[in-house]
């Protein structure tokens, strides 16, 4: 794409019927990418004019995706059921103008029309009945009906368009109907609003999914009608699922907000995203900063992306790695609660975050492995009794005896314990499996200098003393 040479207004505008998509969310970071990247404007518009399925709830879900994934609007959120009187003086204009005219066919014969021509092989349309031309006479107006407004489409020619994903797309007048823009209520429909919303809000370049393909010639006719300039349009393959198909909320999470819950952090979503259909050469893993220093339109893929929950988890672990662990401590202390977990002369959670979070794909994991230094541990009978045999009780009890005075650290821990293997002839598994057992309840954890480190010299005699 060539740089721009007016000032660069991109929008995100969904239609608030649910939560954030991944599809939209992907849409809004790519457009709020190339608005930052080229110093310009990014708007949030809500289409909100569907009154049977937009609700308060979606649209506050939509913002709140917004918020955590940090993808800050400049202007808005301007919502279109605000925006009657505007739409209404646009309809009057376009009346006057000849753009538009009064349709009064009933929705049974408009269907009737269709159905003849569906009868006849020809693509089902509006057949123009109250279209008005030179000479024609339109019919008798019937008594009590209200009419609805259409747009009067050009017969002939086609619309074409540079597409900065798909390339140049044309698509022929006669396939497209005159257009209902406004309801016998007199409340307008979407294609006719978004042509005049982005004709009032300035906007340059459109990001959207490649479902809006077949709205787009509408909405260019619009605004031509209208004497609107054209933003340059960019339609985006749809994100499938794991399985190669369409995702959908039966089999996939599509819900923004459901990554948080599941231990998700921001930037391994958006670095994801990002990459769901755009590249930067071979790299996989960029700050946003990155992200809008190279975003600038190109490098678009124009085929549909796969989801790959092995790849987001690759990169979730990438940044839970790279995280302040006051933060990841802030996330996971809520669900370790939840889980029981006593924090009352417990270690520091940051600093047994730092030891686990290497292993760890989500915060959920993570919370899930810390816990075991916040809960009183309860080995296993039966392994206990094969690890802590007759032949280690006397080594763990120099152990003990010396863990009351070693300099604690994890350096210190682990010469000491090297110091009891080689003065009672064992390996180190023959100590430190019943060492975790008696110390956490698990055979697994991190190292056990670092582990017996983190829990302190207290906690550890304390424990040692029970079984010992």
């Amino acid at each position: 794409m060539t740089t721009p040479t007016t000032p660069v207004r991109t929008r995100f505008a969904p239609s608030p019927t649910g939560f954030l998509h991944l599809g939209g969310a992907r849409t809004a970071l790519y457009s709020w990418a190339f608005a930052r990247h080229f110093g310009g404007t990014f708007v949030l518009r809500i289409e909100d004019t569907d009154l049977e399925r937009s609700t308060p709830e979606a649209v506050q879900a939509i913002i709140e995706g917004m918020e955590w994934l940090g993808l800050s609007h400049d202007e808005g959120p301007f919502y279109q059921m605000q925006r009657m009187d505007r739409y209404r003086e646009v309809v009057a204009q376009m009346l006057d103008a000849g753009s538009a005219y009064h349709c009064y066919s009933s929705p049974e014969e408009v269907e009737a029309m269709r159905e003849r021509m569906r009868a006849a092989g020809e693509k089902p349309r509006y057949d123009g009945t109250w279209r008005p031309e030179p000479g024609k006479t339109l019919p008798a107006i019937p008594e009590g009906r209200k009419p609805v407004v259409r747009f009067k489409n050009p017969l002939d020619g086609e619309v074409t368009w540079d597409d900065f994903v798909k390339g140049t797309i044309t698509i022929g007048n006669k396939e497209l109907d005159d257009l209902v823009i406004a309801r016998p209520d007199g409340t307008p429909t979407y294609n006719f609003c978004v042509a005049v919303d982005d004709w009032d809000m300035q906007i340059s370049h459109v990001l959207r999914g490649d479902d809006h393909v077949n709205n787009t010639p509408r909405q260019i006719n619009i605004l031509r009608a209208i004497g609107a300039p054209l933003p340059l349009y960019g339609h985006l393959p749809m994100i499938l699922g794991s399985d190669g198909q369409k995702m959908s909320k039966r089999k996939d999470a599509v819900n923004v907000m459901e990554y948080p819950a599941q231990g998700y952090l921001p930037e391994a979503i958006l670095n994801y995203l990002a990459r769901l259909g755009w590249s930067h050469g071979d790299d996989e893993v960029f700050s946003m900063e990155q992200v809008v220093a190279w975003f600038d339109g190109s490098h678009l893929s124009n085929s549909a992306a796969q989801f790959n929950i092995e790849k987001l988890n690759w990169l979730n672990n990438h940044y839970i790695k790279q995280a302040d662990n006051e933060r990841l401590a802030e996330l996971a202390k809520p669900r370790m609660l939840a889980a029981g977990a006593v924090f009352d002369g417990a270690p520091p959670l940051p600093a047994v975050l730092a030891l686990m979070k290497e292993r760890v794909n989500t915060v959920n994991e993570l919370a899930d492995a810390a816990m075991l230094f916040y809960r009183a541990p309860q080995p296993d009978a039966a392994l206990l009794a094969q690890h802590l045999t007759d032949a280690v009780k006397p080594a763990l009890a120099q152990f003990a005896d010396r863990c009351k005075t070693v300099e604690w650290s994890k350096e210190s821990l682990a010469a000491m314990i090297k110091e009891v293997l080689a003065a009672n002839g064992l390996k180190m598994p023959q100590i430190a499996m019943p060492l975790r057992l008696i110390v956490t309840g698990q055979l697994q954890t991190p190292a056990i200098d670092a582990v017996l480190q983190i829990f302190g010299r207290e906690a550890i005699v304390a424990r040692l003393a029970k079984y010992l």
